[in-house]
């Protein structure tokens, strides 16, 4: 079961609406979790004003933190909500970092945050300080879009049966965990969906004797025992199992979209340290073509490069 302890919800200056604060305060309510709202920020300018002393460039951002801290709190206070919610204001450069860090020190279990919509206003904006927090925060990062989550949703896990990398079945486990949880408290369905690559046309071309039915087929039937194997350890419906032949980028936008997922839990990363980390070619593309909210995932033993001051 989800055990949120703590949410850091960063607000948006740019959005009319606060989602991420609905969706922390919805979260809240079924955790128990305590709420701390985080607003980054900054501005350029002061910080090249020379006609200023140290001393009133401080003031001014004084001034500043303390404007931006009555505005959220207005915004708190505007949810009509009985949960208590901590405020806080940081002066940085680097929102991503700034964000980073308030969540490592308050000890949040997920990071949340709004995603932006696109013009039209289907698709979302990934902004670079989402990819920064998606890659970086050593905790999930939840990227929520302005809609309700409705009883009896699916949540749709991606995961990546087929791998003989131990980390990979891991966070294969982890994901398959973490999507239970969210279907339990959201009374919604769990479903799974994982891609396999058809083998290249070359092959065929380069070796003529090749079967390549034959090839497609035993790749289909290697990679429906593994879900079926991963599906009973964690009692998942057969029915909400889902093995489809081509790019995971095109499988999971399609199953999220054909399903009207509520939201998607992907790995973020599979591979610690010097390896190659999965955030850099496939988990990306798979995020950036989802329409619905995405809850990015580590693997455990994750190290963040952002460090505490």
């Amino acid at each position: 079961m989800i055990n949120y302890n703590t949410i850091l919800v960063v607000i948006d200056n740019d959005l009319s609406t606060q989602p991420a604060l609905s969706r922390a305060l919805e979260l809240a309510a079924k955790t128990g979790a305590q709420i701390t709202a985080l607003y980054v920020a900054y501005d350029f300018s002061y910080e090249m004003t020379t006609m200023l002393s140290s001393n009133e460039r401080e003031a001014m951002r004084n001034a500043v933190i303390k404007d931006r801290t009555q505005w959220v709190q207005d915004i708190v206070d505007s949810q009509e909500s009985d949960i208590d919610v901590e405020v806080v204001v940081k002066w940085e450069s680097r929102d991503f970092e700034a964000i980073i860090r308030t969540a490592m020190a308050h000890h949040a279990d997920v990071i949340i945050k709004a995603s932006q919509k696109a013009d039209d206003l289907v698709s979302v904006i990934f902004t670079p300080t989402d990819w920064h927090l998606m890659r970086k925060a050593p905790m999930p990062v939840l990227m929520v879009k302005d809609h309700a989550w409705p009883p009896q949703g699916n949540i749709l896990a991606a995961v990546n049966v087929g791998t003989e990398d131990q980390e990979h079945a891991r966070l294969n486990d982890k994901l398959t965990e973490i999507a239970r949880d969210y279907a339990t408290l959201l009374t919604g369905t769990v479903h799974l969906v994982n891609a396999y690559p058809r083998a290249p046309i070359s092959i065929a071309i380069e070796i003529p004797e090749f079967d390549t039915e034959a090839y497609h087929q035993s790749v289909h039937n290697h990679h429906m025992q593994e879900m079926t194997a991963h599906r009973k350890k964690f009692s998942i419906d057969p029915q909400c199992c889902h093995v489809e032949e081509g790019l995971p980028e095109q499988v999971v936008a399609r199953k999220a979209h054909e399903l009207d997922a509520e939201l998607v839990v992907i790995g973020t990363v599979g591979r610690v340290g010097l390896s190659a980390a999965f955030i850099g070619n496939t988990a990306e593309h798979v995020i950036d073509t989802l329409h619905c909210d995405v809850l990015a995932v580590k693997p455990d033993g994750f190290e963040s490069p952002i460090r505490l001051v």
